[in-house]
């Protein structure tokens, strides 16, 4: 993802979607509807589906803050008996401690109701690498006990970059263009599997937008000719897992998330109905328009908030 690396300054949202484009080749297909609709918040949407899988980031907060109203709407669906999973790209925590963090900001999610990329790319880490040494590029004191195989942190012990038999991207919080750049050598000279637990290119913080693991997956691609295995949405297996969990049929369930490369894409990959909150995430400040004419994802509504 060269485009990101030769920017100038933060990352905005035009140089985002650039990016999802240039990748968009490594992305599912999907046909999009003919029309969208447009309705105040979730509530309005309530009697439409029995399930709503939501995004975290620009859904239900905003860096460290809930999106306003977004506790009270998950109180609103669960009291109309509508089945709730919460569908995160987020891999850095556990599944306990992504409860934690949700819980503080008065999110209180069942086991059940969170499912994250981390959790999904776990299910297939054995059989990408049955046996072997697996590095991770994770966030400052990550620790592993909930993932399937064993892993070292590969900052903390840098000779993984050419003994290591397998990379697992979890986090790009401590990453650089300086450690991609020794990754990509090391790869050069030995090709191995790299399993990619966030597949986002950006994140939406409270002001601005973090570099995310999916870019840098998509820089080795371009340069190493390897195809990361990513895991999240808006890959299949995320959805597969979501609507398992509700038990609710595709046709009856809607994807709510805050951009049109993960979120609605994948949802419409997956047969669901999709819902873009356009005010706290990716497009906020924006019209959401143009991009979704250029891209042709459409989604099925358009909501200002949650």
């Amino acid at each position: 993802m060269e485009l990101f690396r030769q920017h100038p300054g933060p990352i905005d949202t035009a140089t985002a979607f650039a990016g999802y484009e240039v990748a968009r080749h490594r992305l599912p297909a999907a046909v999009s509807p003919a029309s969208t609709g447009r309705a105040r918040h979730l509530g309005d949407l309530v009697d439409r589906y029995d399930a709503f899988l939501l995004d975290g980031y620009g859904v239900l907060n905003r860096g460290d803050q809930p999106v306003p109203g977004a506790v009270e709407r998950l109180a609103q669906l669960r009291a109309a008996g509508r089945k709730i999973v919460v569908l995160t790209n987020g891999a850095t925590p556990t599944a306990e401690a992504a409860r934690a963090k949700y819980r503080a900001l008065g999110f209180a999610l069942a086991p059940e109701e969170l499912v994250a990329s981390r959790e999904i790319a776990s299910l297939h880490l054995r059989g990408i690498l049955p046996s072997g040494t697996w590095a991770a590029i994770a966030g400052e004191g990550d620790s592993f006990p909930d993932l399937s195989v064993p892993l070292e942190d590969l900052q903390k012990n840098p000779g993984l970059l050419a003994t290591a038999d397998a990379f697992l991207f979890l986090s790009s919080d401590r990453w650089n263009w300086s450690w991609q750049d020794r990754l990509v050598e090391a790869l050069r000279a030995r090709p191995r599997p790299v399993v990619v637990a966030n597949p986002d290119l950006v994140a939406p913080r409270e002001d601005w937008l973090s570099v995310e693991p999916g870019t840098y997956a998509h820089h080795l691609a371009d340069e190493c000719g390897i195809e990361p295995r990513f895991f999240g949405k808006p890959f299949a297996e995320a959805f597969t897992i979501a609507m398992a969990r509700t038990g609710i049929p595709p046709h009856r369930t809607v994807m709510v998330g805050d951009t049109l490369h993960t979120d609605v894409l994948g949802g419409t990959a997956a047969g669901c109905d999709t819902v873009l909150v356009a005010d706290h995430g990716l497009f906020a400040g924006l019209d959401p328009e143009p991009f979704i004419e250029r891209s042709g994802l459409r989604p099925h509504w358009i909501v200002p908030t949650t």
